[in-house]
């Protein structure tokens, strides 16, 4: 399956080095605009800060941009991308902001304080994986209900929920060069009983 490795979802950490303050943030974005909108809204809540150092990266690569906003370059902005292209994440934006505590850091401290920062804040906001998934929803009679849903399991399917009412509809997620075999092995295993409507391709993202 093609899959991206995205943060889960916002995340936050603070750490001091020799004084100074780092706030690392990091957030899932999808659009450069969201990125941009992103570095502003931290920027706009720190304004008193030494620096906002920021970085992004999305498209595979392609949209690639950082801001050193002010420290030595090499040490601040380029540090953070780095720190997610080295985890293979895709499709953020970090912002590490940084109050200065009057103690000159050097250069690798800089390096090692942005990059632990942004490290930090992505801890925190965890990982997930995103992806095209073909999205079916299974009608399903209750004594075939046990039997389907290892099915689903076992074929590789994701079961998102489960609705128990007149019968019980099961909405699931196949991975798209599969959906065919699905379909066909759903309606075996249940002698023709199920009805599946018509799947639809949707991007999801998978915690790890």
């Amino acid at each position: 399956m093609d899959y991206r490795l995205t943060p889960a979802g916002e995340g936050e950490a603070e750490l001091t080095v020799k004084r100074s303050r780092f706030i690392g943030r990091v957030r899932h974005v999808e659009t450069e605009k969201e990125a941009l909108s992103f570095i502003k809204e931290i920027r706009s809540l720190n304004r008193d800060a030494s620096h906002n150092v920021c970085a992004y990266m999305l498209d595979r690569g392609i949209i690639k941009r950082f801001s050193d906003d002010g420290e030595p370059a090499g040490t601040a902005g380029s540090r953070i991308l780095k720190s997610f292209s080295d985890k293979q994440i895709e499709d953020f934006c970090c912002v590490v902001t940084r109050f200065f505590g009057g103690i000159l850091l050097g250069a690798g401290g800089l390096s090692r304080a942005y990059s632990s920062a942004a490290k930090l804040a992505l801890d925190a906001a965890g990982i997930c994986k995103t992806s095209v998934f073909s999205c079916l929803t299974v009608y399903c009679p209750y004594d075939l209900h046990d039997r389907i849903k290892r099915l689903l399991t076992d074929l590789g399917c994701l079961t998102e929920n489960t609705e128990f009412g007149a019968e019980v509809v099961i909405k699931a997620l196949a991975e798209p060069e599969t959906i065919n075999e699905t379909i066909r092995r759903l309606a075996e295993e249940s002698s023709g009983r199920l009805k599946v409507d018509a799947p639809e391709k949707q991007f999801k993202k998978i915690p790890l």
